[in-house]
């Protein structure tokens, strides 16, 4: 089974991750592991950090000569800002290391601040902001930059953009062309595919800039090229789409899901929702008159694009802060500042891509298998003809 896990802190060495159960003979790109690094980074509304880290992933364990080795892979990404805080955070404790503490005694509204410092009997919450931070979510990214290469293999594309911020909405049907030439772009405002929707958004974003605030918003994700039967009816973990809504909902300051039009099919009658079955006898195959099941049914892929959306709520470090307490004193107090983002839509559809990446390329391995990809491709082909002359 492909799986992983990440390590690090916010303000530690490095972020590290590790990723087993992919497949020997994977084409594996640096250059586009950086690039999807690279993107997570981007957007308008990013704070300081972004300026201060160049995130570089090194692969140091199971790719060899630009291919997979079926042994596990580890990567390393180097925080820059590790020189500032080594004697902040050091592994081992020096004489005078207590006096060079930075302690978070004033806990964020809607962090994790509070709750694990309590879970954790820690007086100060400085080693769960350290953790709890999406800072985090680079490894996610590096990770998935090596799901969709594994992924590519099986011609499955997976893309985001933004169609919210704050209430400024893209009110149009996204094409998948559009937002392929959005993922090739060298600069990124706010991940929209409308210039003047775009526009609108930044204006909410301004607004958050003057007034000491953040701001939320919607990210779409989608997958292109899936085949029909990824996933499973059969049990309540298999499910595809439950499997999504976790792994989009586990992402910092996500806080809902959506899948295909749900939101809108929740005030319909059901004539309008469902997704009409037709056949094409001339190319022996079946095909549908819409796609507001957003690709899925019954936890199974159909075939269609696969359309997921993560809700972000504004996040919790505010350069206004908001009314909290002392964890000391008990006395009421402002909560502490981070350096921190205003606006983070845009990155955090890159980590849903990978996320997104990270459950297809397990289904994948579920449906066929292989110790190689030369193997689960050979099962896939087979698979394929299966359905076309079904």
């Amino acid at each position: 089974m492909l799986r992983f896990e990440t390590a690090g802190e916010s303000h530690g060495e490095c972020l590290v991750a590790t990723l087993t159960g992919l497949p020997a003979g994977v084409p594996i790109s640096l250059s586009a592991v950086s690039r999807e690094l690279w993107r997570r980074q981007q957007g308008f509304g990013r704070g300081g950090r972004m300026k201060i880290e160049t995130d570089t992933a090194e692969l140091v364990t199971g790719v060899r000569h630009s291919h997979t080795t079926g042994a596990p892979i580890a990567i390393i990404i180097k925080n820059a800002d590790w020189k500032n805080w080594t004697e902040v955070l050091p592994v081992e404790a020096a004489a005078d290391s207590e006096s060079k503490k930075k302690p978070l005694k004033r806990p964020r509204p809607g962090h994790a601040d509070l709750a694990g410092a309590i879970k954790y009997n820690f007086q100060d919450a400085r080693y769960i902001l350290e953790r709890a931070s999406a800072r985090e979510t680079a490894a996610r990214v590096a990770v998935g930059a090596l799901a969709k290469q594994f992924l590519s293999c099986f011609g499955i594309e997976v893309l985001s953009h933004v169609i919210q911020v704050g209430t400024a909405r893209i009110e149009r049907p996204v094409e998948w062309d559009e937002i392929v030439a959005l993922s090739r772009k060298d600069e990124v405002l706010l991940g929209c595919v409308d210039a003047e929707a775009e526009a609108r958004m930044k204006e909410v974003v301004d607004e958050a800039y003057r007034t000491g605030d953040t701001v939320g918003g919607v990210f779409e994700v989608r997958a292109h090229g899936l085949p029909i039967g990824l996933g499973s009816h059969i049990t309540w973990d298999t499910r595809l789409d439950g499997r999504l809504a976790q792994a989009i909902v586990s992402i910092q300051a996500v806080k809902g899901v959506e899948i295909g039009e749900a939101g809108e099919a929740a005030t319909v009658f059901g004539s309008k929702v469902q997704d009409t079955i037709h056949y094409d006898k001339s190319e022996r195959r079946f095909h549908r008159g819409a796609n507001q099941a957003g690709g899925l049914e019954g936890g199974i892929t159909n075939g269609q694009d696969l359309v997921v959306r993560g809700l972000l709520k504004p996040i919790s470090t505010l350069r206004k802060p908001l009314e909290s307490v002392d964890l000391d004193t008990r006395d009421p107090a402002a909560a502490a500042y981070e350096r921190s983002d205003v606006a983070v839509v845009p990155a955090a559809g890159v980590i849903g891509e990978a996320m997104v990446a990270i459950v297809l390329a397990q289904a994948v391995l579920e449906k066929f298998g292989g110790d190689s990809v030369v193997e689960s491709r050979r099962n896939y082909d087979s698979y394929i003809q299966q359905v076309r002359e079904y």
